[in-house]
């Protein structure tokens, strides 16, 4: 697969300019040459093909060949929403969501939340999304958007939007945390169903200390639906990737087998 560089404004034709770190990455990382052939792409779903007619210490000069529009998304708009891991496992995380298709990530603040999301992290999560979407051929970026806390975020009119949020342990309701589809209407299982119809999907988790008794009770007073992904005790990102991987399989085989 030829290389791939983010432009924030693809032309249609004509040539354009790469700088900035994209440009970067492209003279002295790939050591890109003149007449070489690259894939641009701007984060809204058009790619182009172009070809690398100057270069220069700190910008290149390209000319577009070929351009239009691939979608590699999902059938389902999937919004994740977590806490950040700390350390290495942040980039990890931000990786992961990008390549399995995810559209939006909400950096979400809890009762227990260790690290605290300010703009220069936002920013930086930012890139590794671009970085991401670069290496799995991805040509919508992930938006990363503003910290937001358990309150705000439950509380919100979600029109039209399934909403789960991932808790293992039981707390004072009609009866124990359910997985993934256990409440059955109409011969579904009532999550499950939910997923197989919702043009979006709103999934959350806690953070590594979990959620605290009275953040489940406002989701569940909310209607959100509370889902149970075992036994063990996963780790923030690990849960919510198992949430997105769940959301997007079902809703894959689906328009799989309705295309079939």
């Amino acid at each position: 697969m030829s290389e791939r560089f983010f432009v924030a404004q693809l032309t249609t034709t004509g040539e354009i300019t790469l700088s900035g770190p994209e440009a970067h990455h492209l003279i002295h990382v790939m050591r890109g040459h003149v007449g070489q052939q690259v894939v641009l792409f701007d984060g809204l779903g058009h790619e182009a093909v172009a070809e690398i007619t100057a270069i220069q210490k700190k910008t290149a000069v390209l000319r577009i060949a070929e351009h239009g529009t691939v979608s590699r998304e999902l059938p389902v708009a999937v919004t994740v929403a977590s806490p950040l891991p700390k350390g290495d496992r942040e980039r990890f995380f931000i990786e992961k969501l990008t390549e399995l298709g995810v559209t939006a990530f909400i950096p979400l603040i809890t009762h227990r939340s260790v690290v605290q999301p300010d703009e220069n992290v936002v920013n930086r999560l930012r890139r590794i999304v671009i970085e991401a979407s670069k290496q799995c051929g991805r040509n919508h970026l992930m938006d990363v958007t503003a910290p937001c806390k358990w309150e705000k975020l439950i509380a919100e009119p979600q029109e039209g939007v399934t909403r789960l949020f991932a808790h293992p342990f039981s707390v004072e309701r009609d009866g124990p945390p359910q997985p993934l589809g256990s409440d059955r209407t109409s011969g579904l299982p009532a999550s499950l169903e939910a997923l197989l119809t919702s043009e979006k999907v709103l999934v959350a988790v806690g953070p590594e200390g979990g959620l605290t008794p009275e953040e489940v009770g406002q989701a569940l007073a909310k209607r959100w639906i509370q889902v149970d992904l075992g036994p063990r005790i996963l780790r923030v990102e690990t849960a919510a990737i198992v949430l997105a991987v769940l959301v997007g399989t079902i809703r894959q085989v689906r328009a799989q087998t309705q295309g079939s």
